[in-house]
Parts: C-alpha cells; structure tokens; sequence
C-alpha cells in the first residue's frame, strides 16, 4: 500500500496574531505584568510598614490636615467652579473654636483610649467618644484641653469637689502669678475631666490630687467652663458650714448652761 506522508500542520506563529501581525504578550510577560501590578496596588500601611502606622498613629495631629483642608477650599473659591457661598461657610467652620476644640479633644482621646484593632478600628471609637464628650456636655461649655508646664512651683490652681461631696471637681482658684494665670488657658470655674488621659469624672478628690502631684514635665487637662454649677457648689458648702457652726455653738452654749 502506498503511504501517503501527511504534512504535519505548522502552528501559528507563537505570540503573534496572523491577522494584523502584532505581537501579543506571551505567557510569561503576561504574568509577569500582572504581579507587577499587584505589587503596585499593595497599600504602603502593609506588610513591614504597618509598624511604623501605628507608631505614627500614637502621635496623631490633625492640625495640618484641617490647614490643608482650608487651603483646598480657598484654590476652589479662586477657580469659581463651585458656589462661593457653601465653600465660605465650610471654611469658616473649620477656622471656628469649636472645630479646634473638637481636634483637640479627638486627639487626646485617640492617644489615651485603650483600644486594640486596626486604625480605622480605633479611629471610629475615638470619634464616637467625642460626640459623647461633647454630648455630655449639651447646655454647657464645650470641652478643651489645656496644656501647662508643671515646674518647682507647682500649677498655680486648686481645686475643689470629688465623689465624696457628691460633686464634680472644679477649679476654684487660679493663684495669681502662678504658671496657670501666666498660660492664661485655665479658668476659675473649669471643670475637670482627665488628668493626662485618665477621667476623674465621678471619683475622689483624693485620686485627682493624686494625679496632678505625679504628673511630670506638662500636664494635660481637658476641662469644661461651669462656672454656674460651681456657684450652686460653693452656696450649698457654705450652707455646709454655717450650719456646722451652729451646731457647735449650739452645743458649747447647752454645756455652759449645765455648768
């Protein structure tokens, strides 16, 4: 029989198109394209990096952002792409106090709470303790954080108030010339909330002395403005008082007429 030889069919060129003769990307550059691109996605906060996150976490300043922020705002006025009037109003927001003070007290929380987690984890604890704080206080003044330098003299107030008399703590005098008067943050009046993080909001008199004395370099506070509450506070000791000395000359004058 005669054996007819098949012309084994030649596969198309490897990697090209026959239509248009144009190169595609062979399997290997494909891959290799591919983990490229995976690794460029990868987030800078993984990996070995997450470590350096969460020790720049500890020191978080939002004060840069928020001039960041105003600065975005005041580049949008310029283009007139927008309607002037919404940006003004948010810029104005973030220039206020309150904002300020809200910053202040988000990141005192954020340093001083004890939450364990990722950062948006924690970031969203601190922010619903904010609210809190400042919900708590709704009818009041809002709450800030004070920094002062504790030196050989001490702080330069006083306070009065803990569990014990059934009232908060307050600062009932700023001794003129002392390092609180010359920082000018503090006032007769403020109520004390955290002594460097920790709350003495419901505790003893005693545990909030305790803290200022241990206190060492600066001491931050984070205060609230009362000063209404704090004269109901000192009416009602003073009730207190006299009536304790009635009593007592009352007693001295019962054992004179037994004499």
């Amino acid at each position: 029989m005669r054996t007819i030889k098949r012309e084994r069919q030649r596969p198309p060129l490897a990697g090209r198109c026959r239509c248009r003769k144009r190169k595609w990307p062979r399997p290997q550059r494909w891959a290799r394209r591919q983990r490229r691109r995976v690794r460029s996605r990868v987030p800078p906060w993984s990996g070995d990096t997450g470590s350096k996150m969460a020790a720049l976490a500890e020191s978080l300043s939002l004060e840069r952002d928020v001039a960041r922020a105003i600065e975005l705002l005041e580049k949008l006025q310029r283009s007139g792409n927008v309607p002037p009037q919404k940006l003004q109003t948010l810029q104005r927001v973030l220039q206020s106090k309150f904002c300020s003070a809200i910053r202040e007290v988000y990141e005192q929380l954020y340093e001083t709470l004890d939450i364990s987690g990722s950062p948006e984890i924690r970031a969203h604890a601190t922010a619903k303790a904010t609210v809190a704080a400042f919900a708590a206080s709704e009818g009041h003044a809002h709450p800030r954080v004070v920094e002062l330098p504790k030196t050989e003299e001490g702080l330069g107030f006083n306070i009065m108030g803990g569990k014990e008399q059934n009232s908060p703590i307050y600062i009932s005098r700023i001794i003129p010339g002392g390092v609180a008067d010359r920082h000018g943050g503090l006032k007769r009046g403020d109520q004390l909330l955290s002594v460097n993080g920790v709350s003495v909001e419901g505790e003893q008199h005693e545990k909030a002395v305790e803290l200022l004395k241990a206190a060492q370099g600066t001491v931050k506070l984070v205060v609230r403005y009362t000063p209404k509450v704090l004269e109901e506070m000192e009416a009602r000791f003073e009730k207190m008082r006299t009536a304790r000395r009635r009593q007592q000359h009352n007693s001295y004058s019962s054992l004179e007429s037994r004499g």
